[in-house]
């Protein structure tokens, strides 16, 4: 018998069912593409707008954002032995991970530049990598190593000329089997350790040559890594200190005989966030690796790949922040509060406005650079892309999780629970401004570049003079960072005011040449006018906030 309670049937029937309560965003197939990326894209010459469109509409889908929950919600588990006490080293994932990665392999995130070079192949895949990682963030640590490898193994050719084609092959294969039986390939890193963090010319780990040495030849290698990126990966550059000094090398997961390399994994990091990636710390234990580049310039050869992998700091950063605006501003479009829509309050309006200019500066800068990345055979564009990629993976990596809190605090509880995505977006938000050298290391590498290159100011500051005359604001403060500049006083000390500076006004001589008025004179008027406001929602008045937030509102 079926019973009846009358009263507990109305309260369910009307439960919440009210206009007030937000819909929630992941579960939309709406935050694709916006504006300012496919404006940008485009300025920057990027050639494919079909394509970027039907890759964001993947990536804003429902399914798509159901890999990224599920595939933090279960994380590796690392498997050291077999049954039979064998050592495996093995990283068992969620299949959400290898559906994400294998998707980000078949979309050629890892690659597609270098296999498929040409006019807008950088920026290209910067606009689809900005996509991907508003999905999850996560995996693409092994998707951003297997890209930045490629420039390092030019230094070594015939490296290169039996492993590019596996490296850029659009195959994701994630099977715990040789290299040589697979299509396509992953590669990571490993460089620090223990007692040198970032100074790794501390590296303590030893490199024997197994015959004569020698750039290309075979060595084993003996030590400790304190971070080893994406475990999982089919081969890692690594530093080690060889008889000729501290050297870079080629290690692969197995040997070319087939037999497992003695790559033991100690333990999976614990971290707050990056949880789908696999972070491990490994010791080495006669390790069989090839040289990579000269014996003694393993820092040489290995910067390169630590140069691209900043840059892809500076995309995940800011597509964290895009995803935490559109979080934003989708709730607080559907929001009522105190008798009116919350995204037409004029405070709210002011918070709004200044979370989507942060992004569409953040979103400017990157594409800018992925320009640069395109035309490294213009002597503008190299010298640009050497002292702007520190600029821009310093800041915004720093602004990063300062805005996705400012975020979440637009949403309320809801955004604070583990069932939004605004907690793994908080989390996730320091990691690419630790990671690939942090704040002090990006200054420093800044100012080392000026040393070694002035010209690479001189390139810096006619990017800037492309705006000049557009914003008194602009105007006025890249006069003033010019004199900062020429005053050499204390400039270590100095240094993050230099570079805050420098990614400031570059970001507003971007925005005031390619954005609509109104966003280009809110970020001058917010970031680089003479004010005391330091907190997100302290525009100015007279600013069309509106305007603002209405342009930033994802595109279905």
């Amino acid at each position: 018998m079926t019973h009846h309670y009358p009263l507990a049937d109305q309260l369910q029937a009307s439960t919440h069912q009210v206009e007030n309560q937000p819909p929630s965003l992941e579960n939309y197939n709406s935050y694709t593409t916006d504006r300012a990326l496919q404006e940008g894209v485009k300025r920057e010459g990027g050639t494919d707008d079909a394509s970027l469109k039907a890759f964001g509409q993947w990536a804003g889908s429902s399914e798509a954002i159901a890999l990224g929950f599920d595939a933090n919600r279960y994380s590796p588990q690392l498997v050291t032995h077999d049954r039979q006490g064998h050592r495996v080293d093995l990283i068992e994932f969620h299949p959400a991970y290898h559906q994400l990665m294998q998707t980000a392999v078949e979309h050629g995130l890892h690659a597609s530049p270098w296999r498929s070079p040409g006019p807008g192949a950088h920026v290209n895949r910067a606009a689809n990598y900005f996509l991907h990682t508003q999905v999850e963030a996560a995996h693409g640590c092994p998707i951003t190593m297997t890209f930045a490898a490629l420039p390092a193994l030019r230094h070594q050719p015939s490296l290169l000329e039996s492993w590019g084609d596996k490296i850029t092959a659009p195959h994701y294969d994630p099977r715990n089997v040789p290299y040589f039986d697979k299509q396509g390939i992953t590669l990571g890193m490993a460089m620090t350790e223990k007692q040198g963090g970032s100074d790794v010319r501390l590296n303590t780990t030893r490199a024997y040559p197994i015959d004569q040495g020698g750039p290309g030849e075979a060595y084993e290698l003996v030590g400790h890594k304190w971070f080893v990126s994406a475990p999982m990966c089919d081969a890692f550059l690594v530093l080690a200190q060889a008889p000729g000094g501290l050297s870079c090398f080629l290690l692969p997961r197995w040997r070319p005989d087939g037999s497992k390399n003695p790559l033991h994994i100690q333990q999976l990091k614990r971290k707050m966030g990056n949880v789908a990636n696999a972070s491990s710390e490994t010791e080495l234990r006669g390790a069989f690796a090839w040289m990579v580049g000269e014996e003694g310039r393993g820092v040489r050869t290995i910067i390169e790949m630590v140069a691209m992998t900043r840059y892809d700091c500076m995309i995940g950063s800011a597509a964290g922040m895009r995803q935490a605006t559109a979080q934003a501003i989708h709730h607080a479009s559907h929001r009522h509060a105190f008798g009116a829509r919350l995204s037409e309050q004029p405070l709210m309006q002011n918070v709004l406005a200044d979370l989507a200019i942060e992004s569409e500066a953040a979103t400017a800068l990157m594409l800018r650079m992925a320009r640069a990345m395109d035309q490294q055979d213009n002597e503008h564009e190299r010298l640009l892309a050497r002292i702007a990629t520190p600029v821009g993976k310093y800041w915004i990596c720093k602004r990063t999780p300062h805005h996705a809190y400012e975020a979440m605090e637009v949403i309320g509880g809801s955004g604070v629970m583990e069932t939004h995505i605004m907690a793994r977006l908080l989390r996730e938000s320091p990691i690419n401004a630790i990671w690939e050298g942090s704040g002090n290391v990006q200054c420093l590498d800044i100012l080392r570049a000026i040393e070694k290159q002035p010209e690479v100011l001189d390139a810096y500051f006619a990017e800037l003079g492309l705006s000049k005359g557009a914003n008194r604001h602009l105007d006025r403060f890249i006069q003033q960072l010019q004199r900062e500049m020429q005053d050499t006083q204390a400039l270590q000390y100095r240094a993050r005011q230099l570079a805050d500076g420098m990614a400031l006004a570059l970001q507003g001589a971007l925005l005031v040449q390619h954005a609509p008025a109104y966003v280009a004179d809110a970020f001058c008027a917010g970031r680089l006018a003479e004010r005391s406001g330091l907190n997100t929602g302290t525009l100015p008045t007279g600013l069309d906030c509106a305007a603002i937030i209405q342009r930033a509102q994802p595109l279905e």
